[in-house]
């Protein structure tokens, strides 16, 4: 692999483009020119693309991908006509066009992909959070919400902050503001899920089952009682596989897995209760 000048420029192939350009944009913004030297408005356009990179100083990476040297690559994303420009940013592509650009359309799209202020914000508050300052992390972090209302890392950086202090209402009604196509969307649904079900485990059973009886067509109460009812013969029967996993013939494991099996494989509790599993059985 080539690099020109300071690796503001790079050419990137199949065996290297994960490293690249997808790993290396969860730390800076690369730009992928797919290009081929057959390809007349690719070497007219390239040169552009260049000069940006140069003007930017770092601000971004640009990788080259030649089409004929990288089929894996070009056909993942389905590549068919060229110049063809795609800009990733923490791991996920934000912005793309096909064709040779006028460098003021070329421009615009480089605002999309390099970080905003906000984005800048977020990084700082996750700094802060790493360090123990959760009072700046909280700052920095309302500050990019400020400049962004959905800002998925400003979100889920703030709804870490509210959970770890005890406010857990506060942290979820953060979480359900996180984009379902965001990078960090994922992170969130988990942090989600634990929460509920801290919530559901703890719920007051014999307040429950009080307004069951004074009113049986209460959905919202015999859902709680349900779920809770789980996560307590969850929680029992991993304390069993814990202190002696042979026990009653491997029954506590099992028991788990016909749990799982019942609630779903995307339900919080199993989601939860899974990790804990694997944590045991492998510790």
């Amino acid at each position: 692999m080539e690099a020109v000048g300071p690796r503001l420029i790079l050419d990137v192939g199949d065996h290297d483009f994960e490293r690249e350009v997808l790993e290396r944009s969860k730390e800076l913004p690369v730009v992928v020119d797919f290009w081929a030297p057959w390809c007349a408005p690719c070497r007219a356009f390239g040169p552009v693309l260049e000069r940006l990179a140069h003007e930017r100083a770092g601000a971004f990476v640009l990788a080259r991908v030649n089409v004929d040297e990288a089929p894996a690559v070009s056909q993942a994303f389905g590549i068919q006509s060229i110049p063809a420009v795609k800009g990733f940013r923490e791991g996920g592509l934000v912005a793309e066009f096909i064709g040779a650009q006028p460098e003021a359309a070329v421009r615009q799209f480089l605002a999309a992909v390099l970080p905003s202020e906000a984005d800048r914000l977020a990084r700082a508050g996750e700094t802060k959070a790493a360090a123990g300052n959760a009072a700046g992390a909280a700052l920095a972090f309302q500050e990019a919400l400020t400049r962004e209302a959905r800002h998925p890392r400003a979100l889920l950086g703030l709804a870490r902050l509210r959970a770890a202090a005890g406010e857990a209402a506060e942290a979820l009604a953060l979480l359900e503001r996180v984009p379902r196509g965001a990078a960090v969307a994922r992170e969130a649904e988990r942090l989600a899920a634990e929460l509920r079900t801290r919530a559901e485990g703890s719920a007051d059973e014999p307040a429950l089952r009080a307004r069951l009886a004074a009113k049986p067509g209460d959905l919202d109460a015999r859902l709680r009682l349900g779920r809770a009812a789980y996560a307590d013969a969850l929680a029992e029967l991993l304390e069993v596989v814990r202190r002696d996993r042979s026990f009653a013939d491997d029954g506590a494991r099992k028991a788990m897995l016909d749990i799982f099996e019942l609630l779903g494989a995307d339900d919080p509790l199993t989601e939860r209760y899974r990790s804990e599993l694997a944590r045991v059985l492998f510790r």
